[in-house]
């Protein structure tokens, strides 16, 4: 059971049809999403809604299994994992075909195993919602897209999985589920997470206190972040008004000669902190591109695509042209790699750093590092 469970709520941002979406957000395995999420259900089915099962992960935890008691629980497929081992999915159509008030699905991160009707189970909840059903559902911050490149550095290796921040930013309501790291490694170290063989690594690596400290406050961040969407929301509706500065502008720098996305989620995430706009340009210099170029700008434009974040493309002088665009785009705050070009080049031609900070004196100037993740000690 959780500790100290705050809930969020907001209007939905889907259609009057499509069913309501409530997230049990969490910073670790472990700290009672699943089991907050059943204590909801059961309320909701006290007060005569009718609640299933469609996939509850419990993890073979005794307090989790008895919270399934008296409530229906839903047909899942069978499958392969890419491992070779049998993995029991989401029955999308057989949860449609039931029809069920409301919906309990575990781990929004999860990745379907191969032969499944989707690739993400995120997209196995949007199938659900859009048939009008109602879903509780649990989620790690750790999965959250535009969190993967903080997320890697805290943990000291790569998120492979993630879900589109919209799943959370369009939920009707987020309820954080919170215990203090000491008492999730407690639970760790007592057997109540994961099975005796594993609990030493465990220890040593992801649930380092450390690192569940910076963990949790990230999602308290995102919690914060929540509450400010809503409450801006909430002044929308009633129109009210105040005098607002000038609506921030924050333009990302995408280069194809390397990977731009920890530009691109650092930019997202800035532009979300201060509700402003984030636009990712490309300048095109007229030097010739191949196809590892091309594929780098791919990824890039992904992501983009994948956050919604608004894209354009120029041709010019990499300077002059940017310069020119946040002139006229009234930019706040622009971002970029390190520059690429060697001590030599920068004397021949000066460096496109120096140029933009004495061009754009009113404008903050954001250089991301791009250096590759190395394992923690």
């Amino acid at each position: 059971m959780s500790d100290s469970p705050s809930s969020i709520g907001k209007a939905s941002s889907r259609d009057q049809s499509s069913g309501k979406l409530k997230i049990f957000l969490g910073f670790a395995p472990g700290v009672g999403k699943t089991y907050q999420m059943l204590e909801e259900a059961h309320r909701r089915q006290r007060r005569g809604a009718e609640v299933l099962a469609a996939l509850v992960e419990t993890q073979g935890r005794s307090s989790t299994v008895g919270m399934l008691e008296g409530i229906s629980i839903a047909p899942t497929v069978s499958l392969k994992s890419s491992s070779g081992e049998v993995v029991e999915e989401l029955n999308v159509p057989a949860v449609i075909e039931m029809a069920p008030k409301i919906a309990l699905v575990d781990d929004l991160g999860h990745v379907n195993a191969p032969g499944s009707k989707n690739s993400y189970r995120w997209q196995d909840v949007e199938e659900l919602l859009k048939a009008g059903i109602n879903v509780l559902a649990t989620l790690n911050v750790h999965h959250l897209e535009s969190l993967s490149d903080s997320i890697s550095d805290i943990l000291g290796n790569q998120i492979t999985t993630s879900v589109p921040d919209r799943i959370l930013h369009e939920a009707e309501e987020v309820e954080v589920v919170d215990v203090t790291p000491r008492a999730l490694r407690n639970r760790l170290e007592r057997g109540d997470i994961l099975p005796l063989p594993e609990i030493q690594e465990a220890l040593d690596g992801y649930f380092r206190e450390g690192n569940l400290r910076a963990l949790r406050e990230i999602a308290f961040r995102e919690a914060t972040n929540r509450a400010d969407e809503d409450l801006l929301e909430y002044r929308k509706e009633k129109r009210i008004e105040k005098p607002w500065a000038a609506k921030d502008r924050v333009l990302i720098c995408i280069s194809p000669t390397r990977s731009s996305l920890r530009l691109i989620r650092r930019g997202w995430r800035m532009g979300q902190r201060m509700q402003g706009e984030v636009i990712a340009l490309h300048v095109l210099d007229g030097s010739s591109s191949g196809e590892r170029e091309q594929k780098i700008l791919q990824e890039d434009l992904l992501l983009c695509s994948r956050l919604g974040i608004q894209t354009e493309t120029l041709t010019g002088p990499v300077g002059p042209t940017l310069i020119q665009y946040v002139r006229e785009k009234n930019v706040t705050a622009l971002i970029l790699g390190h520059p690429e070009r060697s001590r030599l080049q920068e004397m021949m031609k000066g460096s496109i750093l120096t140029e933009l900070a004495r061009e754009l004196k009113t404008v903050d100037l954001i250089v991301v590092a791009t250096e590759t993740i190395t394992s923690q000690k």
